[in-house]
């Protein structure tokens, strides 16, 4: 998993593609990928794209909090899109509806455009 296939940043907005299973050690790569993004740059958007995503365990949600309180704490807010059934399910039990806007259809945009 690269960096470059994982992370977007268009204006003051990133974007991560979720990798199929963000378990621990996906869900580790994505917290300080996206904590340096963010301390670098001036973001006050990030949208998490759940394309690929069939799996996500507790760390995952844990990684999606964790930012939202950055962006928080920033003035900015957090979003998820292209989220399929078994991730829908998951942020309908842990609460994360309550917190995070969620668009089902918005997909990935490789090239950025």
């Amino acid at each position: 998993m690269e960096e470059r296939e994982i992370f977007l940043v268009r204006g003051n907005c990133l974007t991560i593609r979720v990798p199929e299973e963000l378990d621990h050690h996906n869900a580790e790569k994505i917290r300080a990928g996206a904590d340096l993004i963010l301390e670098k740059q001036r973001i006050n958007q990030v949208i998490f794209d759940f394309q690929d995503t069939v799996f996500m365990d507790s760390s995952g949600i844990g990684v999606i909090m964790g930012r939202y309180r950055n962006m928080g704490c920033m003035g900015g807010r957090v979003s998820a899109v292209h989220v399929g059934e078994r991730i829908h399910r998951i942020f309908r039990m842990s609460g994360l509806y309550k917190l995070i806007p969620v668009n089902r259809e918005a997909a990935w945009n490789h090239k950025g455009e």
